[in-house]
């Protein structure tokens, strides 16, 4: 084939490619929610396999971990050096698994407010998310205590650092989404507090029904801009399939009306009588969740 000839073919090729791509991305289902599990719960916490396993179970993503924290200045987090930031999103990218958060869960013991270096924490996980194409930052406040949570010093200082780290991650173009454990109406006036389009709620099912509340009213009263991302699992007893305290497709149908689209991460839920069956517990919960908020495409 003479180089005049190749000309034509490869001109050819691309107005074949330019007219049928569009029609290729219109023909792709678009997903209102998207499903993905918490890679320390399923034991995998930083480590390479987490990706893999995510797909085992059927899940679009998985919720990435910074690594533990303890007693250590900062997490154990093996995205501060160039070969694991190069590895492991090969690995992700190959496999076909988004990690749309990354979680701080060394905060479920830590306290956050006690940590005076907690800018530099919080950077370590926004340059990580960078590094994975994250746009959400998992923060529990669970190691803060609830001193906090009435008005005096504790929950002064803590408004200040949510605002302050709130700013950092709205200017990196992220969120950090905080689990407070209050109901929607604290949550709300938190929310208005703090004052930073950096900082929203990241809701867990989980702590609606452990106390008592309703999570389709809760929901509905957060509104949609309030909410980064969902937990949807509950404490470990059973399966989401076969647990009679929450009603899914109520769920689905209150985000539905309130016209909110996002990740539903699978964090719990595990069959207590076979906890440590990773596959099955996990696989069953994405399997669960996809049948119900995956069903219309």
């Amino acid at each position: 084939m003479n180089r005049k000839t190749s000309r034509k073919v490869l001109a050819v090729g691309l107005m074949v490619m330019l007219a049928v791509w569009p029609i290729a991305l219109m023909a792709q289902p678009l997903q209102r929610y998207r499903v993905a599990a918490c890679a320390w719960m399923m034991l995998k916490r930083q480590k390479l396999g987490e990706f893999k396993l995510a797909k085992e179970i059927g899940a679009d993503g998985v919720e990435m971990d910074m690594g533990p924290l303890g007693q250590r200045v900062l997490f154990d987090n093996k995205l501060r050096e160039e070969q694991f930031q190069q590895l492991f999103r090969h690995t992700a990218d190959s496999i076909g698994v988004e990690v749309p958060s990354m979680a701080m869960s060394g905060f479920f013991a830590q306290n956050f407010l006690k940590r005076d270096n907690y800018r530099d924490l919080i950077n370590d996980c926004l340059q990580s998310m960078e590094v994975m194409g994250s746009k959400v930052a998992f923060l529990p406040l669970g190691g803060s205590g609830h001193e906090w949570k009435e008005k005096g010093t504790a929950h002064t200082e803590l408004v200040r650092r949510l605002h302050e780290v709130g700013e950092m991650a709205r200017l990196a173009g992220k969120v950090i989404a905080i689990r407070t454990q209050l109901d929607a109406k604290g949550d709300k006036k938190l929310l208005k507090e703090i004052n930073s389009d950096g900082i929203k709620i990241y809701y867990n099912l989980q702590d609606a029904v452990d106390n008592g509340r309703d999570p389709a009213k809760e929901l509905k009263k957060l509104g949609p801009k309030r909410i980064a991302q969902i937990h949807a699992s509950l404490t470990d007893s059973v399966t989401l399939d076969q647990d009679p305290r929450i009603d899914m497709y109520r769920v689905k149908e209150t985000l539905d009306k309130m016209q909110w689209s996002g990740w539903l991460v699978v964090e719990r839920s595990r069959n207590a009588k076979d906890v440590k069956n990773v596959k099955g517990n996990f696989g069953r919960n994405v399997a669960y969740l996809k049948k119900i908020f995956q069903a219309n495409k």
